[in-house]
């Protein structure tokens, strides 16, 4: 758009006019008007768009996270751990995936709202299993990490008292912050997102189920999904030294 001063104008402000090539000023034609106008449209909408910070997971290599595979007789989960706000508990789950000590356990539980079943959170893991358990873990609150229970969290599951999370774990199908930690409630250890695969997970919270007692009453998956195999994306896997008894006594 020209100015009465001799400038144009833009979306950045008025710019003034340069030489052209040609001293010739041509009208302009219907669909030269509209690739200009297609254009400028293209610019705006590169500078007004937000790019994807560096410190937010993706299905991508993205610095501070490691992406875990999790294959499932349901289909495949991708979540991304962050390590650097969530770095007792990220190891403590990557200790877990990298002995193998995931392979062969079931997501068991499927608790969906009463409100809306769509919603929710499934739990899977080692449960009880002591041959597969690791040193529980120190508990980081969502206080601390700054890592809320929102769409697709990736969580640790505990028993009532705190630092006595091992190897099992949730995924939740929206916001759940009743799960956060508030004035008075320790809450849960949220460390990272699920990046690919919320439809596996959304299947499995589907799943019918029964039994359970207390809080898990009607909760248990009736055919629990087996956790086919767990496995880092990103980097070298890091075992522990700790004894694999699972192998001797499940075979």
């Amino acid at each position: 758009m020209r100015l009465t001063n001799g400038k144009y104008a833009s979306v950045y402000g008025a710019f003034p006019r340069l030489a052209l090539a040609s001293p010739i000023e041509r009208p302009l034609t219907a669909p030269l008007m509209i690739i200009r106008l297609l254009r400028l449209l293209l610019i705006c909408l590169c500078f007004s768009a937000a790019p994807l910070r560096a410190s937010e997971p993706a299905n991508r290599p993205t610095p501070g996270y490691v992406r875990v595979l999790l294959e499932t007789t349901k289909g495949k989960i991708v979540v991304a751990v962050d390590l650097k706000r969530a770095p007792r508990t990220s190891r403590n789950f990557l200790a877990y995936v990298d002995d193998g000590r995931l392979d062969g356990t079931e997501f068991y539980r499927s608790a969906r709202r009463k409100a809306n079943p769509k919603l929710g959170y499934i739990q899977g893991g080692i449960r009880t299993n002591l041959r597969r358990a690791l040193p529980p873990v120190a508990h980081e609150p969502t206080t601390v990490t700054d890592i809320k229970h929102l769409d697709a969290t990736i969580s640790m599951a505990r028993k009532d008292r705190l630092g006595s999370a091992t190897g099992n774990f949730f995924l939740t199908v929206g916001t759940t912050p009743y799960m956060d930690a508030h004035s008075g409630y320790a809450g849960y250890a949220a460390f990272g997102r699920v990046v690919a695969g919320m439809n596996v997970v959304k299947r499995i919270l589907a799943v019918p189920t029964s039994g359970g007692t207390g809080p898990m009453k009607g909760q248990m998956i009736d055919d629990p999904v087996k956790i086919v195999r767990a496995r880092r994306i990103d980097g070298k896997p890091q075992p522990t030294k700790y004894p694999r008894a699972w192998l001797i006594w499940e075979r």
